[in-house]
């Protein structure tokens, strides 16, 4: 579905007061012209924060995310200080690298330069990223994205506590140093992700509600049986 601003202006009227969307920057900017501002990345970007505005002027817009493709590395360093000084003021920016060439002190304090947060991220060992799991500061924002620790099937992954407890005292670590952290789990179309966002939440110190506890339960049953998550697997495949 083609969004517009219309779609956004939706967005906001369906949505509680207090409730804030973090958006992708469209990878017509990222992928198909890798940050360049000498092509189209400048101006498609421009075109997209004109379409959001209705999130921002409603203060419903959370970061900007700006997730760089698996191929872009180190070597293209220019080209993302470039873009990056060419951004528009006024929004909180969040850039995820995917390439461990990137493992390096350069980035970090460019992005601590123009105040844009280094996305942190939980991912499979095949990637090769696990710096990204470190707490790394670079704003006065944070934004982590926990991917799931499979590669094939990608996402569809659903986090055992054991797992996230290390997260807790990343996140408390975090906190200590900027006001907003925003977290956000893979996005499995069995909503696997719901279920991860609310026991991290009660492992970050939240009284659940009973109808929350009953969500979790009931989805955790559900996904424990192979011949259901097998079921759900093939009918959203057709």
């Amino acid at each position: 579905m083609y969004m517009t601003r219309d779609t956004f202006s939706a967005m906001v009227k369906a949505t509680p007061d207090d409730f804030q969307f973090s958006l992708k920057v469209p990878q017509t900017v990222t992928h198909d012209n890798r940050l360049d501002i000498n092509k189209a990345a400048a101006a498609i970007l421009d075109e997209f924060l004109e379409k959001i505005s209705p999130l921002k002027y409603a203060n419903k817009l959370g970061a900007i995310l700006i997730q760089l493709p698996p191929s872009f590395t180190v070597k293209e360093f220019q080209t993302t200080e470039e873009f990056l000084d060419r951004l528009p003021r006024g929004y909180d920016y969040a850039l995820e690298f995917r390439h461990p060439s990137w493992n390096t002190e350069g980035p970090w304090e460019l992005l601590r330069h123009y105040n844009i947060a280094a996305v942190m991220t939980d991912s499979p060992k095949h990637d090769k990223l696990q710096f990204l799991s470190q707490p790394i500061v670079t704003a006065n924002h944070s934004f982590i994205r926990w991917h799931g620790r499979v590669v094939k099937p990608r996402y569809n992954y659903l986090y055992s506590k054991d797992e996230l407890k290390p997260w807790v005292e990343k996140v408390q670590e975090v906190s200590t140093e900027t006001s907003i952290v925003r977290g956000y789990f893979n996005n499995h179309y069995g909503a696997k992700a719901v279920v991860n966002a609310i026991e991290f939440r009660e492992m970050l110190g939240t009284n659940l509600s009973e109808r929350e506890r009953g969500v979790v339960e009931n989805a955790r049953s559900l996904l424990s049986q192979p011949l259901r998550q097998t079921t759900l697997d093939t009918s959203l495949k057709k």
